[in-house]
């Protein structure tokens, strides 16, 4: 019922995804830039059929596809329409292919923007630009049938309140393939679920809960009542995120993520939820492998063993 998602890139697997700079590309003529713009894609599509593959061969049932499969897109200077570049069928065909594989070895696709997409910004040409970007990710979902578009919900700005109304306010102006798409995840120093649970609701929008998040920022609620409400936010399966602290919980700077997720931070009632789990670790493919093992540990094991001790509350 579990499923386990793996993060747009690979530790030791030789699948890599390329991509350029608006400097680089200043340097060639329009065709010039558009011409290694289609080279560096179409490298991109076929890397994204191998994770793919990976993922199938592996038992993993989710993979967040990289922002920058298609580099550049939404840039002021450098950005692109889709038909201009010069092997667009081909790309087009390629990433049909791979929706077309994901959906038969029923891998879920999902995306995650860059932290510089602030829909509740108070700056005018901070959320136009976070629009247009989320606009360019509704298209790549719509073109692999990605059912997650997962952002934060930005800044407090002085005024919690205010930034939600901002928020709410900014969502209703997407269009319909990205609000259809969008979810909102809880942070680890703005907004806590008890925040946004209340907002998701209201808003009809999935709430992606990371409890990696909720344990560096505490609310009035358990990590228990926070994943119901959560599941209670969906339309379709829902995704949560987990992570481990790279120094611990006693450690300084408990919201960096560490390398592998030590199986004491993993909730034991997920294991019975039909549920997404995108894992974010830094050691990425290996650390799925890792949480796989742990996890078919704690199934067939011991489970009192295992979680003894942890400090971590798992009901």
């Amino acid at each position: 019922m579990l499923r386990l998602g793996l993060c747009c890139v690979f530790k030791k697997e030789r699948i890599k995804f390329r991509t350029t700079t608006a400097a680089a590309l200043r340097k060639l003529d329009r065709q010039g830039a558009l011409d290694k713009l289609s080279k560096i894609i179409l490298h991109n599509a076929a890397s994204l059929r191998e994770a793919l593959e990976y993922c199938a061969r592996n038992r993993i049932g989710a993979f967040r596809v990289k922002s920058e499969i298609f580099p550049l897109r939404t840039h002021p200077n450098a950005g692109y329409e889709l038909n201009e570049l010069p092997e667009w069928e081909k790309i087009h065909s390629l990433f049909i292919k791979s929706h077309i594989f994901a959906k038969k070895q029923d891998i879920r696709l999902t995306f995650h923007p860059d932290q510089f997409v602030v829909l509740n910004s108070p700056r005018p040409e901070v959320v136009t630009s976070s629009i247009s970007e989320l606009e360019h990710h509704g298209e790549m979902a719509e073109l692999l049938e990605a059912d997650v578009i997962n952002i934060h919900a930005g800044g407090v700005y002085g005024d919690k309140k205010t930034a939600l109304k901002r928020l709410e306010k900014n969502i209703d102006r997407l269009s319909d393939r990205v609000r259809q798409r969008l979810t909102l995840e809880n942070d680890d120093r703005s907004y806590s679920p008890a925040d946004l649970l209340p907002f998701c609701r209201n808003m009809g929008v999935p709430f992606v809960y990371d409890v990696h998040h909720h344990r560096c920022l505490r609310d009035g609620l358990t990590e228990g009542m926070a994943a119901k409400e959560a599941l209670e936010t969906w339309d379709r399966e829902p995704l949560f995120h987990i992570s481990s602290p790279l120094h611990g919980w006693k450690g300084k700077n408990p919201e960096h993520h560490n390398d592998f997720i030590d199986i004491g931070d993993f909730p034991a009632y997920w294991l019975n939820l039909k549920v997404t789990v995108e894992v974010e670790a830094k050691a990425k493919e290996l650390a799925v492998e890792k949480l796989q093992q742990d996890l078919w540990q704690i199934k067939y094991g011991n489970i009192g063993e295992i979680y003894e001790d942890t400090g971590v509350e798992t009901g």
